[in-house]
């Protein structure tokens, strides 16, 4: 019950403020926002403080039929993989009314809706474990995104929105044949973990693993398929790059340990380098990539790339200190990232630029705003003691068990993003007052004061005691890396 709860009361609660309709009503339905937002929360609690971490299977399982004639379920539940991202889904959802406050006055009910809605669309990902369901929450949560980024974006918001729609749901179509592939040789079944014990030939295998690896990538989204990022990011309204940041990009991750890994891990290990070159491509490449942009936006989006190539690197050297790194990243990831695109949306809301050298000297009128992006920026650099850091820690560690001079190369990432971060944040905050318009800045307000404290917290939290979150993925991590390690292949 608690996960059904955890999708369909935020849905549900969306839908009726998109039938509020007015914007007199707009204080009214700010309020109701935070208040679904904040019991969409707390119903994930029970599922932190209930799971078991000595199990590796399924917790929390709900299943009944959805489409008898197909025998489509509506089957749910999280493992140690997946249970985290249900909490901090809803976290940021919470984040993302109080960012929106005073800063959305137009169509607020449909604004508020629309991310109550993906918020529930994107628990659901995390939570399915038939293939069709997992395929229509998927391909769902694009809707939403698509008309936050559409409607309260930029100048250039329809270009944007069109091209993540167009660029993400391409990518998804081939796993859709992949899904129907697995669903006739399973015998006429989508449950996902019937998939994960196919015997399956390697031509097969390595068929399901491309498709797979086509939606997948897009969505996380690796080099060279991540140039809708950047666009969708600078056009997006401030919450929706906080959400596509925080936790859609997370999908895609997720879907590789969830599909591509266990389905047809013969096809997995033999195309290993395939992704480490392209997650090492990222680290690298897109980290000097992020080295000369002059939009703040831009910088922070292609530092996102950067961050999830330690992610599918993690995933694909396929020891337990990667992949438990990786997912570590992806979690502070959403912390880190959201944090650093509310600092730009604080910064943005007052002079409307987010062209780096149009400030300077901001720290000597917003000097408590000034502290906080410190911190933040320190965690996106990778500074030991913030979240930042323990998962790229434990992806470099991990990488250097599997190859040396592999690690050497991811760990220059470390020196890439202390450089462009430091870059941004002394051209945007220290020296001297540049121009009027920062001369004039008031520091951050209570609302902007608790958003930016609420996430420090936790920022320091994982950076300090990040057993919490280890020790729930511990057992599932090694379950899946043994099931990855047996070979399934059949004679074609």
């Amino acid at each position: 019950m608690l996960l059904s709860l955890a999708i369909w009361l935020p849905i549900a609660c969306g839908l009726l403020l998109l039938a509020l309709g007015r914007d007199e009503q707009a204080n009214t339905v700010r309020w109701l926002a935070l208040v679904a937002a904040l019991i969409s929360f707390l119903v994930t609690l029970p599922l932190v403080s209930g799971f078991d971490t000595a199990t590796a299977g399924m917790q929390f399982v709900e299943k009944q039929v959805w489409i008898e004639r197909f025998n489509v379920m509506y089957h749910l539940g999280v493992d140690g993989i997946s249970m985290w991202f249900v909490p901090l889904t809803a976290f940021i959802t919470i984040i993302v009314v109080i960012a929106a406050w005073e800063v959305i006055e137009h169509r607020v009910n449909q604004y508020m809706g629309a991310f109550l809605v993906l918020s529930g669309l994107m628990v659901g990902v995390f939570s399915a474990l038939d293939g069709l369901l997992f395929y229509v929450f998927f391909e769902a949560t694009l809707i939403p995104m698509y008309i936050i980024i559409g409607v309260w974006g930029g100048p250039r918001r329809v270009y944007a929105a069109f091209k993540f729609f167009l660029y993400t749901l391409a990518g998804s179509l081939l796993m859709l044949i992949a899904l129907l592939y697995l669903y006739i040789q399973s015998g006429g079944s989508f449950d996902i973990q019937t998939w994960h014990k196919l015997p399956l030939p390697m031509s097969a295998q390595t068929l399901l693993f491309f498709a797979f690896f086509a939606a997948f990538a897009v969505k996380v989204p690796m080099w060279p398929v991540h140039t809708w990022l950047p666009d969708a990011h600078v056009e997006a309204p401030t919450g929706g790059s906080v959400v596509l940041a925080a936790i859609m990009l997370k999908l895609g991750a997720y879907g590789f340990l969830r599909f591509s890994m266990p389905i047809a891990p013969d096809a997995a290990r033999e195309y290993d380098w395939f992704i480490i070159a392209l997650s090492l491509i990222a680290v690298v490449y897109v980290g000097l990539v992020a080295l000369v942009q002059q939009d703040m936006k831009k910088l922070v989006a292609y530092s996102s790339v950067a961050h999830m190539g330690f992610v599918t690197l993690g995933f694909f050297i396929f020891n337990e200190l990667g992949v438990s790194g990786a997912l570590v990243q992806m979690i502070s990831h959403g912390f880190v990232s959201g944090a650093m695109f509310l600092c730009i949306g604080v910064l943005y809301d007052r002079v409307h630029s987010r062209e780096i050298a149009a400030y300077g000297g901001v720290v000597n009128t917003m000097p408590k705003f000034a502290a906080f992006a410190l911190l933040f920026a320190m965690a996106n650099c990778g500074l030991p003691a913030t979240a930042g850091f323990v998962g790229e820690w434990m992806v470099i560690l991990g990488t250097v068990q599997y190859n040396f001079w592999l690690g050497a190369i991811a760990a220059t990432a470390l020196i890439f993003g202390a450089a462009y971060t430091l870059w941004m944040y002394k051209r945007v905050y220290f020296g001297a007052v540049t121009n009027d318009n920062v001369r004039e800045l008031k520091d951050i307000n209570a609302r902007e004061f608790l958003m930016l404290a609420v996430l420090a917290v936790a920022v320091l939290y994982m950076g300090l005691y990040p057993k919490p979150f280890t020790d729930v993925m511990h057992v599932s991590v090694t379950e899946l890396l043994k099931h990855v390690a047996q070979s399934k292949l059949v004679a074609p």
